[in-house]
Formats: structure tokens, sequence, C-alpha cells
């Protein structure tokens, strides 16, 4: 899974420049663990890393330029980008 976090950091990292290497870390492993939680509280048939990397891309594709701006509206993820939290 180190490759597909990896790469997708990557590629979060090229559309938001604000976020530092760890924000956008921790932005695309929760956004894929969020996605593999809605896909077994679903029961759905887990399908794989290539399509949870799929999906997360998609997301980063449609909303990485704007991530920084969710922890504004959303305090309930925002301790867990915070650059000091991070650090730890």
């Amino acid at each position: 899974m180190e490759i597909y976090f990896e790469r997708l950091t990557n590629e979060l990292l090229s559309k938001n420049k604000t976020l530092s290497y760890a924000q956008a870390r921790t932005w695309v492993e929760l956004l894929w663990e969020d996605f593999e939680s809605t896909q077994a509280k679903a029961g759905r048939k887990y399908r794989g890393q290539e399509m949870a990397e799929q999906v997360v891309r998609q997301m980063i594709t449609n909303y990485g330029e704007k991530l920084h701006e969710f922890i504004a509206t959303n305090p309930k993820y925002s301790h867990l980008l915070n650059d000091d939290y991070l650090k730890h």
C-alpha cells in the first residue's frame, strides 16, 4: 500500500501547493480509509487496492486543490491535519 499512498500523495501535492507533505499524506490515508470503510459498512465486496486508488485519485482530481479549505469548515478533522499533530 505504501506505493499507492506515495503516488497519491505526490499527485495531491501537485494539485495543492498549500499542503505540506505530511498533510497531503494524511489526506490520502483518510480518503482511502473512508472509502474502504464505507464500502464495508454497505456490505459491498472488497474490490481491491486498485479500486481504492482510483476512487481516491478521482477525489484528488475533483477536490485536491481545495482540500486545505475543508479544515476551516469541518473542525472534526482539523486536529488530524494540524502540523503539530503530524510531527508526533
